[in-house]
Order: C-alpha cells, then structure tokens, then sequence
C-alpha cells in the first residue's frame, strides 16, 4: 500500500484531484473515487447504526463488515491489487443465512420504517445499493476483481434482513406498505 498520511491538512487535493494507493493523481469527479467515496459513506453510516442498541452477536458482524468495507475501499484505491476476499463474502452468506431463519416471510413489500436501528439499518441498505452501482460503472471502464461489487449487493441484502431483525429486536414488526393489492383483499 502507498504512504500512511501522516497530516490530514496536506492541500495537495486543492486541484482538484486525489492520490491513488499507487502514488498516481486522479480527478475528484472519476469514477473510482466516486466509488471509494460511496464505500467510506456506507463504512460511516454502519458506525452511526453501532450506536444503536444491539445484540453482541450482531455487532461483532457489523465491526467486521466495518474491516471488509474498509478493505475494499483500500482495493478500490489501488487499481489491480486485491485486498477484499472471498471468505468476507461467506461470512455475509452464513449471517444471511443465519438471520433469515428467524424471520417470518415476507407477504408484501415493507417501507423503510419501524425502530431507529432499522432505519438506519435501511440507510445502509440503500448507501450499500449506491456503492454497488457506483463499483459496476467503474468495472464498465477498467477491470476489477469480481468481489467488492458481489460483497456489496449481499451487503445491501443483509442489511435490509438486519433491518427486519431490528424491529423485532424491542417487540416491534416490520412497516407493511398499503398497497391497493392489500386494502381491497381486507374488504
């Protein structure tokens, strides 16, 4: 990896450019930092969600998720380096798996609503979908390895699963949208 920073202050990015992991420059505006940035924001909005009360279990697997996001916006930094692997994306297979088991199915569609631990938990659903779409437009214009846009929608997936879990957590349910389909079969 390139030079740790040493001072945050370093006003090289006055020109409106960055430094890549590879010691290049790039614009603010490319697409890679746009993907790097939408990663850090998801990393940031999963530390506001830790403020939330939870079980310990849920939020080892968050902190961990915290590590795996912050290596692949160091992979994303570093054109042709891998640093996020495979085994990140079977820990977000077995917790999917794990906390689906315990939900009830779902009938209609739920707004992203409830406790504030599932809000937020959507807040980083909908980060985790933006951060996906921005690492597909850039592996449209240079290769990328296959994983970080993988880890990315099976995080969005968990998330949205999180936030069910969440609003149970305190005796709560999900926010059921009432759709036309819905009001006219109560009738």
């Amino acid at each position: 990896m390139g030079n740790r920073l040493t001072q945050i202050a370093t006003r090289t990015g006055d020109d409106g450019t960055t430094g890549l992991g590879d010691n290049r420059r790039v614009s603010k505006n490319s697409l890679r930092v746009h993907a790097m940035g939408e990663v850090d924001e998801l990393n940031s909005h999963i530390g506001v969600l830790l403020c939330e009360e939870m079980s310990a279990s849920l939020r080892e697997l968050l902190v961990e998720v915290q590590h795996q996001l912050f290596n692949l916006g160091g992979e994303l930094s570093i054109p042709g380096f891998e640093l996020l692997k495979t085994d990140a994306l079977l820990l977000l297979d077995n917790a999917l798996t794990e906390y689906n088991e315990e939900l009830p199915k779902l009938q209609e569609f739920i707004l992203p609503a409830g406790s504030r631990a599932a809000s937020l938990a959507h807040v980083c659903r909908t980060v985790a979908r933006r951060a996906e779409r921005a690492v597909v437009a850039l592996g449209a214009e240079e290769a990328l390895n296959p994983t970080p846009r993988q880890y990315l929608n099976r995080l969005s997936d968990l998330m949205f699963v999180l936030s069910r879990v969440l609003n149970r957590m305190n005796g709560g349910d999900d926010v059921y949208w009432k759709s036309e389909r819905m009001q006219n079969a109560d009738n």
